[in-house]
């Protein structure tokens, strides 16, 4: 293949380009922010699922306190019925009286028990309701963490874009001079070759591979006319020749 030398000088440039685009997508890739928004999210799902487990708890000790209350109610009103009969002396019978007296003793008991649990049901409530406190301002807290994280990351990537987009545009540009049969060659080297498909011969070593040339290859290459497009012998990556190539 043929190509003027200043064809090939140009490949060096889009070769440039090429590499800074590369460069741009790796950090687009590798933004520290990506790692702290996974990290965050991770946290913050953990905290959501304690959240709701302790909203449950909340929510079954809220029910849990009603119904003991309930009870505790439903023997209260048993005692003051059961006294009103007592102290309206409607009931005479000895054995009748004294029936009477033993279930107020009895629901009396049974209150005191029943406002015992009220009182350990208010306690775990209350446990819960500090726990859903605590784990509402951990999950608002991560979450505030997520939205900084993700403003900082979209800002850098807008960066990035705008990089991007101008590297491009230079790159289309000078692409454009380049005949089409040369950047064809180039592009196809490019994705064999690590994105590297054309190298500077500097000082008789291939600036892709590093490698220093033989002699028989300078020989071959010092030979060739400058129109002549040459591959390195080692990586087969486009030569382009300049003054510093050492021939």
């Amino acid at each position: 293949m043929n190509a003027e030398p200043a064809d090939q000088i140009r490949l060096l440039d889009v070769q440039d380009l090429d590499v800074r685009l590369q460069q741009l997508a790796h950090k687009r890739r590798s933004l520290p922010e990506h790692a702290e928004i996974e990290s965050l999210t991770k946290d913050l799902t953990q905290l959501r699922d304690l959240l709701v487990a302790a909203q449950t708890e909340e929510s079954d000790t809220a029910r849990e306190q009603t119904k003991a209350e309930q009870d505790v109610d439903q023997v209260r009103q048993r005692a003051v019925r059961d006294q009103q009969r007592l102290d309206s002396g409607a009931v005479t019978s000895p054995k009748d009286l004294e029936n009477l007296q033993r279930e107020i003793v009895s629901l009396a008991k049974r209150q005191g028990d029943l406002e015992d649990v009220v009182l350990e049901v208010m306690e775990r409530r209350e446990s819960a309701q500090e726990r859903v406190t605590e784990l509402t301002g951990r999950v608002s807290s991560v979450q505030s963490k997520i939205d900084d994280a993700t403003a900082r990351r979209d800002a850098a990537v807008e960066t990035l874009d705008g990089d991007e987009a101008t590297v491009t545009k230079e790159r289309e540009v000078i692409a454009g001079a380049i005949p089409a049969d040369l950047l064809k060659l180039y592009d196809k080297l490019r994705q064999q070759q690590n994105g590297v498909g054309a190298a500077k011969l500097y000082q008789r070593t291939c600036q892709g591979c590093r490698q220093e040339l033989s002699i028989t290859d300078i020989n071959e290459i010092r030979a060739a006319a400058p129109s002549t497009v040459v591959r390195c012998e080692n990586c087969g990556r486009i030569l382009v020749r300049t003054s510093e190539s050492g021939l």
